[in-house]
C-alpha cells in the first residue's frame, strides 16, 4: 500500500524530464544570464570586416544580427553595406532603391558618409549605409580613381573624427569575392571577422582569403587583423558538425568564439520582414545565440595589435 506523498518522493512532473523540457531550461538560463550582463564599451571605435570568399556561409546574417544584439544591449553601431546586393540594408530597413544616397556615391563621388547614414527602424542605436544596385558597377569606376584602395578608409576616418558621439562598432559587409570592393572594406577596417558555416569544405578557400588578408596588412593597411571566428549554420545533431567545429578550434584558438550559431528557421525568415532576428524573434534559439556572441565580441575587445596602434 503506497503512503501519502510518495509518488511526489520518486517521480518528477509529467514532462519535467523529456529533452525540450530540457532545452527550454537552457534557453531560459542562457536568456536570464544575458540580460542581467552590463557589456564593456570599447575605448575607441571597433571597425571589422566581415567576410569570407565562400558565399552562403551567413556573412550578412552575422554582421546585421552581431550589429542589431549589440545595439540592442546599448551600443551604437553602423553597418557598411559594401555588397551590391544589398543584403544589410534590407534586412536593416532601410531604403536602398536605385536613387537613395549610399555608399557607392561616397567611394566613387567622395560624398560624406554623414549624407548616406541611415538611422535603421530597429533599434535607435543602430545605423546603416546602404547599398544600391549602382554598387554593382563600382569594381570597374575605382580602378581609375586615385587611391582607389583608401577610398573607404578615408571617408570613415573622417567622419568618426567629426562625430561628437562616435559609434562603438562598425560593421562592414563585403561581397564573397576579393575585388576592389573587398580590399577597400579591409583596409578601412582593423578587425576581420569570418563567419564559418559548420558543413563539408568549411575550411576550403579559408588559407587563400588568410593570404590575401595577410598581404593586405602587409602594404596597405599594417593595423588588419583576424580576431573573431564565428561557427554558423551548426547543427549538433551531426557528427560532422561537431568535428568541423573541432577542426576549427584547433587551427583558430585564439580566434574562435566559444558561441555556436545554430541552424535556424527564424534567423532564416527575418531578413524577408526586413528585420534582423533580433527584433524578428527576440526569443528563439538563433536571436539568443547572437547576443551571446555579441557579449563575447564585447568582452573579448580588441586584439593587442589594434589596441597598440
Amino acid at each position: 500500500m503506497k503512503h501519502p506523498g510518495e509518488d511526489q518522493q520518486v517521480s518528477s512532473p509529467a514532462g519535467f524530464d523529456t529533452p525540450l523540457a530540457h532545452e527550454i531550461s537552457d534557453l531560459t538560463r542562457r536568456r536570464q544570464a544575458i540580460a542581467s550582463e552590463r557589456l564593456p564599451r570599447p575605448e575607441k571605435t571597433r571597425v571589422l570586416t566581415v567576410s569570407n570568399q565562400k558565399g552562403g556561409v551567413g556573412k550578412t546574417t552575422t554582421a546585421v544580427n552581431l550589429a542589431a544584439a549589440l545595439a540592442r544591449m546599448g551600443a551604437r553601431v553602423l553597418v557598411i553595406d559594401l555588397d551590391p546586393q544589398g543584403n544589410a540594408s534590407t534586412a536593416l530597413g532601410v531604403e536602398h532603391r536605385a536613387e537613395t544616397p549610399s555608399v557607392y556615391d561616397v567611394i566613387i563621388n567622395d560624398m560624406p558618409l554623414a549624407d548616406v547614414v541611415q538611422k535603421s527602424p530597429e533599434f535607435g542605436a543602430l545605423f546603416c549605409v546602404p547599398a544600391t544596385i549602382h554598387l554593382a558597377g563600382a569594381e570597374i569606376e575605382l580602378v581609375s580613381l586615385v587611391a582607389r584602395e583608401q577610398r573607404l578608409r578615408r571617408a570613415l576616418d573622417l567622419h568618426l573624427r567629426e562625430m561628437t558621439e562616435p559609434y562603438h562598432y562598425v560593421f562592414i559587409d563585403c561581397p564573397p569575392s576579393l575585388g576592389l570592393l573587398t580590399i577597400n572594406a579591409f583596409v578601412a577596417a582593423r578587425e576581420v571577422l569570418i563567419p564559418i558555416q559548420c558543413e563539408y569544405y568549411a575550411l576550403e578557400g579559408l588559407s587563400q582569403l588568410l593570404k590575401n588578408i595577410e598581404l593586405i596588412e602587409k602594404h596597405l593597411n599594417p593595423e588588419l587583423a583576424v580576431s573573431t571566428i564565428l561557427l554558423t549554420m551548426y547543427d549538433s545533431r551531426t557528427n560532422l558538425a561537431n568535428q568541423v567545429a573541432q577542426d576549427v578550434r584547433d587551427h583558430f584558438p585564439d580566434q574562435v568564439l566559444e558561441t555556436l550559431i545554430p541552424r535556424s528557421v527564424r534567423v532564416s525568415e527575418a531578413p524577408s520582414y526586413g528585420q534582423s532576428v533580433i527584433s524578428y524573434d527576440l526569443n528563439s534559439a538563433g536571436s539568443l545565440s547572437y547576443l551571446e556572441a555579441a557579449a563575447e565580441i564585447a568582452r573579448r575587445g580588441a586584439p593587442e595589435t589594434g589596441a597598440q596602434q
